[in-house]
């Protein structure tokens, strides 16, 4: 989610020269959907199939099922959350050093800058869910092990960071590819997790983040919100995946 910039109305604002008076906004992440809506994403996720997943995403699925179970739960999707940031950190660490090869081509800068602050949109999305996540884990009472659920997560993210900014180096259509992947896992656990779970419909939404992420009927349509987030993640990299690199972008 992005940051709000606060003005002060009293102070005018005076373009430096050579500087466009008006700045474009940052991306607004993906959108709130209401109740009704929600559920029609949770219907579509439960009756769509899962992508054909990669060797590569299959050897992260796995060891993290074998590890904290098949079966969804907050402090599962609290450590996926520590790894979902990662891709879009690498993306736009990459991004940073295209722009500085660039900078002397103003269009391509434009556009190499503007893959730089989507990135930085969806890392922020996905930390709003690692900190809802968290909450939910404390309200829960669930323990959590410095070593499965930190250090182990740090480490996981630690390959995975460096895997998506090789492949985003090599050919970025695979490092798109590998993160479409993993939110697709990401969506249909989420949504999951509301169908197995049909108390959460009347536990209500703590609300401990509305103010920057909005507050829901229940906990259900929370979890349906985030799923539908990395929905939205996963169908951006797919759309990356026809334009991969910096100078393709529309």
């Amino acid at each position: 989610m992005a940051t709000p910039t606060l003005t002060r109305p009293d102070i005018p604002v005076t373009p430096s020269p050579g500087v466009p008076a008006h700045r474009p906004e940052a991306p607004a992440g993906p959108p709130k959907l209401d109740r009704d809506a929600l559920r029609r994403a949770w219907n579509e996720t439960l009756d769509a199939p899962r992508m054909k997943y990669s060797l590569l995403a299959k050897m992260m699925f796995v060891p993290v099922d074998l590890v904290y179970g098949r079966k969804g739960s907050y402090t599962k999707f609290a450590m996926l959350e520590i790894i979902a940031r990662v891709p879009y950190q690498a993306w736009e660490r990459t991004g940073y050093w295209a722009l500085h090869r660039h900078h002397g081509r103003s269009a391509l800068a434009r556009r190499v800058f503007d893959r730089i602050v989507e990135a930085r949109a969806d890392q922020d999305n996905e930390q709003w869910h690692l900190l809802i996540m968290q909450d939910l884990v404390q309200r829960t009472g669930a323990k959590q092990s410095r070593v499965l659920h930190k250090a182990l997560p740090w480490l996981i993210a630690f390959f995975y960071y460096h895997v998506s900014w090789l492949l985003f180096v090599l050919r970025p259509e695979w490092s798109y590819r590998l993160n479409a992947e993993f939110e697709d896992h990401a969506e249909h656990e989420y949504m999951t997790f509301v169908a197995e779970h049909p108390e959460l419909e009347d536990e209500p939404d703590p609300g401990t983040y509305a103010a920057e992420y909005g507050r829901y009927a229940s906990v259900a349509d929370l979890l349906r919100q985030i799923g539908h987030d990395e929905r939205m993640h996963k169908q951006d990299s797919l759309v990356h995946i026809r334009a991969p690199r910096f100078h393709q972008a529309p």
